[in-house]
């Protein structure tokens, strides 16, 4: 479904959902965190570090870094590949597909408060 709207109000909704993760004790990912951890959840599994490192442009380390985080927010879980041990793999857990699930939710209730 495709939403038209006009640059200012993307802005604004970029502008309110951030300031509502902020206000509402979400954790305080930051743009790159927050885009590997959509990644894990939007798109279809396996995911590894090698994997996400290339497909964002970032290093391992960066993407290991960022899952450090999440890890310690129990929203991912990692675990080595038993086929090839040089990769780990990233899994999903019920806590994170939870958050995401939120986040969700207070995009689309930003969403509903931009002016027409």
């Amino acid at each position: 479904m495709a939403v038209a709207i006009r640059p200012a109000q993307a802005l604004k909704l970029l502008h309110d959902f951030s300031y509502a993760l902020v206000r509402h004790g979400e954790p305080d990912f930051s743009q790159r965190q927050l885009s590997i951890l959509l990644t894990i959840y939007m798109e279809s599994p396996p995911h590894t570090v090698r994997g996400l490192a290339k497909k964002l442009g970032v290093t391992k380390p960066v993407i290991t870094r960022a899952l450090d985080t999440m890890g310690r927010l129990e929203l991912v879980a990692r675990r080595r590949d038993e086929a090839d041990r040089r990769n780990v793999v990233i899994r999903r857990t019920a806590k994170g597909a939870l958050a995401v699930e939120r986040l969700g939710d207070l995009l689309v209730e930003k969403a509903k408060g931009l002016p027409r």
